[in-house]
């Protein structure tokens, strides 16, 4: 291989990894921020580093590695993390409960921050900045708390209120579904709900089958949304007139999982129809039409005029019995014909009728009988008194 051909080739290597960015990610379920990790090429996915933030030097661990956005600068990652770090990082964790009960002490004896709700205390990974989380329906001024407690802290105390999904995702829990809430499990971004999903699914606007623990209405019903869209998008609206082989109805309600539409016929007559029966009503009525419309060629064997076989044939017999009497005088006329070609007994016995022929029958057999008497051995054998 050529030496200036192997260089380009490693050099395009070093630059396609240059231009790769880590993904880290500060919480157990938070978004990934992308850093510039050219300086540690060693790094691996599930690394811990430190990195240089708007809220100052944060413990993240790394996600995995993605191509950098065009539009956005990244920062770059400081160093990977020690074990010193991980044992810091630890001790600040222990202390996060007891500055949270001191939050809440003090924010009780200020009226401004009487409705707050803290919910958490978050150290950094060395201690020197402190975060307090409170919800709040309206917006609250906690500057006069942020001076208090900086009296009481070493550290940076900086406030944060935040909403009530943010609430559910560090309580944690379990969702209506009987599994972790989906907030707190993999969840990194929440997505704008709107009672318009729900009504589009066909699920009950009761707001305890559609509002989740933190109050707001649940994150599933994005999930599945476009695709119920995209489904009813198939079907006839509602109160649309279509035809189906049961005959011309109005669409009641569209069934998107069932890819179907509940009929009304009229008179109570309801049934559900999948979307490949569904007839367009203009087809529907012409073939209406011409099943109802009258046809000369049913006496012809096969008729393409949409009529069920029934019809055919009992227009068949309705053309027979409308028959004009010179076809029955033609009829007559041939019988007699027939009649000649039969024996001159027969002929009699059938004008004399039946009682006649069974006086015959009678007779017959009793000749029979006088015949098989009078030859028998017995007779013969018998001697004369």
């Amino acid at each position: 291989m050529c030496p200036k051909k192997g260089k380009a080739t490693m050099a395009g290597a070093v630059a396609q990894e240059r231009e790769q960015v880590a993904g880290v990610r500060f919480q157990k379920v938070g978004k990934l921020y992308h850093f510039d990790y050219a300086e540690h090429p060693g790094l691996k996915q599930g690394d811990y580093v430190i990195v240089d933030t708007r809220r100052g030097r944060q413990m993240g661990q790394v996600m995995g590695f993605t191509a950098p956005d065009a539009d956005r600068s990244v920062r770059k990652i400081l160093r990977p993390a020690t074990p010193r770090d991980m044992v810091l990082r630890q001790h600040w964790e222990a202390q996060q409960d007891e500055a949270l009960a001191i939050c809440q002490t003090t924010a009780a004896s200020l009226r401004s921050m009487s409705e707050a709700k803290f919910v958490a205390a978050q150290y950094n990974y060395d201690g020197t900045v402190l975060t307090f989380l409170f919800s709040a329906e309206q917006k609250m001024d906690s500057a006069v708390l942020q001076k208090r407690l900086q009296r009481r802290f070493d550290a940076r105390v900086e406030m944060r209120q935040i909403g009530p999904r943010d609430v559910a995702k560090l309580l944690g829990g379990f969702g209506a579904c009987g599994i972790e809430r989906c907030c707190s499990s993999f969840l990194t971004d929440f997505s704008p709900i709107s009672i318009k999903m729900a009504k589009a699914q066909g699920i009950s606007l009761n707001p305890s089958e559609i509002t989740g623990m933190c109050g707001r209405l649940r994150c599933c019903l994005v999930y599945e949304y476009e695709q119920y869209v995209e489904a009813r998008k198939q079907l006839p609206r509602r109160n649309k007139r279509i035809g189906t082989p049961h005959g011309e109805g109005r669409v009641l309600d569209q069934l998107p999982l069932l890819d179907a539409v509940r009929v009304d016929y009229g008179e109570g007559i309801r049934k559900t129809v999948l979307r490949a029966d569904i007839i367009p009503l203009e087809e529907f009525r012409k073939l209406a039409e011409k099943a109802q419309a009258p046809c000369d060629r049913h006496g012809d064997g096969s008729c393409e005029c949409g009529l069920p076989a029934g019809q055919r044939v009992a227009d068949q017999v309705n053309a027979r019995v409308d028959a004009p009497p010179a076809g029955q005088a033609t009829e007559a006329k041939a019988e007699p014909k027939s009649a000649q070609d039969r024996p001159r007994r027969a002929r009699d016995k059938q004008r004399e009728g039946a009682p006649r022929s069974s006086r015959r029958r009678r007779r017959r057999r009793g000749g029979r009988r006088g015949k098989k008497t009078s030859g028998s051995p017995s007779s013969e054998g018998r001697k004369p008194e």
